[in-house]
């Protein structure tokens, strides 16, 4: 089967691509390497170093005409997405409309994109479900929002089958401490470089951690189920920061320094997701637990001589 995965080159994409060559598919890359990074591309994936929003993108699916578009390319960053709020919409809405477009025309067989929590914004409940109201508390949220609206509406005129899988926060290895880069992902640089871990607020503020194979399992998941429609991809449970470095503390072999300062703008208190739906409709469950997934992640950034980004 040929399978395209933009941002393959990127923290969760890469592992997608991995996962796809293991089972024999042929893969294409698309990624313009602006988050990620060559180290990560499979040597057998064929690699094309486009913009999602350029012509050429959209001419080399149509001419190419892939079974399986998986999206993950975006300006995933949500500090940058509130300074630059244009260039956040370009990427995430109008690139995911060059590929709807051009995935219409090569008759893609489904098109699955990666959404976000972030859609819900500060919705103070126990469990998020899908048929709660998305009001976005960021730029971000709202652009990736958007993105779903066209999928669907792609989906209703034309009948272009989708999946849509909203993450909870996805963690693991080769994940940037920069744009896409969540907590995890910082406090990991701060112990590779011996510098204290910097808590905004008072650290009781949680998300839903997921695993990156997880994840991969979920689009996996998405690809060979013949349902269409939206997914929440979580653990559907709640681990909060002060949680997360008291894990840390216990995988490492000295005591962990912290820093406190002010809570950021745009940031949710707390997010965690139901994810029944996604059983029902993809017959998908996560398989690791928080403990684990911090014991892989640590054991892949440390020690600070290994797994450096080239």
């Amino acid at each position: 089967m040929k399978t395209f995965v933009t941002g393959g080159a990127g923290f969760i994409g890469s592992h997608l691509v991995d996962y796809l060559i293991q089972q024999h598919h042929e893969v294409h890359v698309i990624d313009d390497l602006s988050s990620g990074k060559r180290s990560y591309l499979h040597p057998q994936a064929t690699f094309h170093h486009l913009d999602i929003r350029s012509d050429q993108t959209g001419d080399l699916i149509r001419e190419e005409k892939p079974n399986i578009l998986f999206h993950l390319a975006a300006q995933a960053d949500v500090t940058r997405s509130i300074e630059d709020p244009k260039f956040d919409a370009d990427v995430n809405i109008n690139g995911t409309i060059q590929l709807l477009k051009a995935c219409n025309d090569a008759k893609v067989q489904k098109f699955i994109f990666s959404s976000t929590s972030a859609v819900y914004g500060n919705l103070q409940k126990t469990f998020i479900t899908e048929s709660d109201p998305a009001t976005p508390f960021s730029y971000y949220g709202i652009s990736k929002l958007s993105a779903e609206s066209y999928i669907q509406l792609f989906h209703q005129l034309y009948q272009l089958p989708f999946i849509i899988l909203r993450y909870g926060n996805v963690y693991g290895p080769r994940q940037t401490a920069k744009g896409e880069g969540g907590v995890i992902a910082v406090f990991m640089e701060k112990i590779r470089n011996e510098q204290p871990l910097m808590i905004h607020g008072d650290g009781e503020q949680s998300r839903d951690f997921v695993y990156v194979d997880d994840v991969v399992q979920a689009n996996i998941a998405a690809m060979t189920s013949e349902q269409n429609g939206m997914v929440q991809i979580s653990t559907g449970k709640r681990t909060s920061i002060n949680q997360l470095v008291a894990s840390l503390s216990s995988l490492h072999n000295k005591p962990l320094d912290t820093v406190h300062k002010a809570g950021r703008k745009g940031d949710i208190k707390h997010s965690c997701l139901a994810n029944q739906k996604a059983y029902d409709l993809l017959n998908w469950k996560p398989n690791t637990e928080i403990a684990q997934g911090i014991q892989y992640t640590y054991s892949y950034y440390q020690p600070i001589t290994e797994n450096t980004d080239n």
